[in-house]
């Protein structure tokens, strides 16, 4: 009798852990639906250019609706505009797109991550989460622009795991190889990154790194490992992508 009641225990336990895998399986697609208004492409608007609206990078809203988090790499690179050029970001509306303009309010360059502020009504926002509860192995993933305009405002989502929390300073195996960023890096205080077992791409920068599972932002994606060339992280990625941890996010915000 104890053996069958034992049988019907471990069996019960079986259909339980099937039908919550099943469940947050097909809780995924309805997740990264909610988060799509959020994600937002970053880049310029100008009326005589076609297309008008050249993409850099991708963001993702936060706190008010109103503020964007992106690298500062990708809003670097929109500092030189023509006259009639804004920078801002794209964003759905309805079955069509809207161009928003934006100020940069903070960048920190050290962590690669800039803040933003839009234009017009608030967006979704994205919840924040805390790096103490992150570890290696841990399911993530992160939807933004891979490739930028050349796929047009279509966001993509792309899953892995944080495959390593390493220095963001790698060590340099002679001196030979110290240059003037490697040094200038070396000066500042070492912090830690997420190795991601995912495949980024160039317009993936600033993409929110998220919970699969809960939605809530955990880094920010800005750099991709290349195998040789730069022109190769395209045709032949290496499948390792890093992203900012999140209480980087958290103190940029807090800068007035």
């Amino acid at each position: 009798m104890k053996k069958i009641t034992l049988a019907y225990y471990f069996l019960a336990i079986f259909i339980v852990s099937s039908m919550t895998s099943n469940c947050l399986a097909n809780d995924f697609p309805t997740l990264v639906k909610a988060l799509k208004p959020s994600i937002v492409a970053i880049g310029t608007f100008q009326k005589t250019r076609s297309p008008a609206v050249n993409f850099s990078g991708t963001g993702f809203v936060v706190g008010d609706g109103l503020t964007v988090i992106t690298n500062a790499h990708v809003v670097n690179g929109l500092s030189l505009l023509a006259n009639d050029e804004i920078i801002g970001i794209l964003t759905a509306k309805g079955e069509s797109t809207e161009f928003r303009s934006a100020v940069v309010i903070a960048v920190d360059e050290e962590h690669d991550l800039a803040r933003l502020k839009i234009s017009g009504a608030p967006l979704p926002a994205m919840e924040l989460g805390s790096p103490d509860k992150i570890a290696e192995g841990q399911a993530i993933a992160f939807t933004g622009f891979p490739l930028a305009a050349a796929l047009g405002f279509h966001p993509a989502t792309h899953r892995g795991i944080i495959s390593a929390i390493t220095p963001v300073t790698q060590p340099t195996p002679d001196s030979r190889r110290l240059d003037a960023k490697v040094i200038t890096q070396l000066r500042r205080s070492a912090y830690q990154v997420y190795q991601l077992d995912a495949t980024a791409y160039p317009g993936n920068s600033g993409s929110p790194v998220y919970d699969p599972e809960s939605g809530i932002v955990i880094g920010v994606i800005n750099s991709v490992a290349i195998k040789g060339l730069k022109e190769t992280a395209i045709t032949n990625p290496s499948g390792i992508s890093y992203a900012i941890p999140v209480n980087f996010v958290h103190e940029l915000l807090m800068r007035k």
